[in-house]
């Protein structure tokens, strides 16, 4: 399994990927509605300090593999949604938003060789360890279904994989 994600301070995760380049297309990943929406979530982004964030997930829709939803995450079923705020952007390489419940999301890319370099940081989440658990489960199973993408394979089922890392990061967090 890839590198865990780590709490680095109270209610703060950090998780690092080498993703597969050019920069420019990691980017469209995480701006684009259709790309974004096959590995973490659809819905517009405006590309300016002060703009609107709507994201609405639908796990389901992000592996063709068979999965089955767990019983804690039945009210995410038929999707999730909110709307947030840009709070940082100097494209391709920084893009910080506001996420649902009141934490913050920053994504940093630097290139390297074909390579691109992403930091994952999400501040603000509390100190519950359920919440814990769920967030660093969910962005590393969500990077693992980007990288998938990027590679051109057949990403793992959501909840299967997300039930695995739930249980993998009970003794990291």
């Amino acid at each position: 399994m890839e590198q865990f994600g780590r709490i680095t301070s109270p209610g703060t995760l950090r998780l690092e990927r080498s993703l597969p380049g050019p920069i420019q297309r990691v980017w469209a990943y995480l701006t684009e509605s259709e790309k974004r929406g096959k590995w973490l979530a659809k819905g517009e982004m405006e590309l300016f300090e002060g703009g609107k964030v709507h994201l609405s997930f639908l796990h389901k829709e992000l592996s063709p593999l068979p999965d089955t939803i767990p019983e804690k995450y039945k009210d995410m079923e038929e999707g999730h949604e909110f709307t947030g705020t840009v709070l940082q952007i100097s494209a391709p390489n920084l893009l910080s938003f506001t996420w649902g419940g009141g934490s913050e999301v920053t994504f940093e890319l630097a290139e390297q060789g074909d390579r691109v370099h992403m930091i994952i940081t999400h501040r603000k989440l509390g100190d519950k360890k359920s919440q814990l658990l769920s967030v660093a489960s969910g962005w590393h199973n969500h990077v693992g279904i980007l990288i998938a993408n990027l590679e051109g394979t057949t990403p793992q089922p959501f909840w299967k994989t997300h039930e695995q890392l739930e249980a993998a990061y009970k003794d990291i967090i």
